[in-house]
């Protein structure tokens, strides 16, 4: 797993082979491309909380290995913008949560030479936000004007019968086998978002390992319930 000095670890389950990419099959290929690579353009992506940006640049990140490195700026933004300093030198920059720091001079000024750093040495800056990079509230025109640069992906959420078929994949990433049944029955009983739904399943796998049991309708009627 890649890490800074800080203390951070990516996720054991964010890789690409855990991403029902149904919906967001140019992305998820252009990122598997940029994971591989040494140069390019990188990409900005952007939605809503918990629908899969953290995961896919974790994934980036796992399949890169050391060449690359995550930096989540919502979680760092009381660290102050010197974390990013050296960060250059990898050959992938994946920027979490850029949102989280927008407006703030300082991280801007730090971002805006990392950027410069990054896009003129021709290496990989992947970004994410809730919003499109022209709708970010980043108050430096130039660095704006860098970030605008960035092809554009919106993460597409799952319909109904994706959710179903996300948690399958999940749970097959995890040795599990969860049915269509139960996997149906956990929407109706979970937040709809899918990291609610992610962290219900991990749940369920605990007890299922404690309990030695399969993931049926009354065993994960009686973990909820219990």
């Amino acid at each position: 797993m890649t890490q800074m000095a800080l203390p951070l670890r990516l996720a054991d389950h964010a890789v690409f082979a855990s991403f029902l990419s149904v919906g967001n099959e140019a992305l998820v290929a252009t990122l598997v491309d940029l994971a591989s690579s040494e140069s390019g353009q990188g990409c900005w992506l952007w939605g809503p909380p918990a629908i899969g940006k953290t995961h896919l640049l974790q994934a980036v990140c796992d399949s890169a290995g050391d060449r690359s490195v995550y930096v989540p700026l919502r979680m760092l933004a009381d660290a102050g913008p010197e974390v990013l300093d050296g960060l250059a030198g990898r050959d992938i920059i994946c920027i979490d949560d850029i949102d989280a720091v927008a407006a703030d001079p300082a991280w801007e000024g730090a971002l805006f030479t990392l950027c410069n750093q990054v896009l003129d040495a021709d290496r990989i800056l992947i970004v994410a936000a809730a919003m499109s990079a022209r709708e970010c509230p980043v108050s430096l025109p130039d660095l704006q004007s860098r970030l605008a640069r960035l092809p554009v992906f919106q993460v597409q959420p799952l319909g109904e019968n994706e959710r179903v078929m996300a948690l399958q994949l999940r749970a097959r990433h995890r040795g599990l086998d969860l049915p269509d049944d139960t996997a149906r029955y956990l929407l109706t009983r979970s937040r709809r978002d899918m990291a609610s739904l992610y962290g219900l399943l991990d749940k369920l796998d605990l007890e299922a390992l404690r309990a030695k049991r399969r993931l049926t309708i009354p065993f994960v009627k009686s973990v909820l319930e219990s």
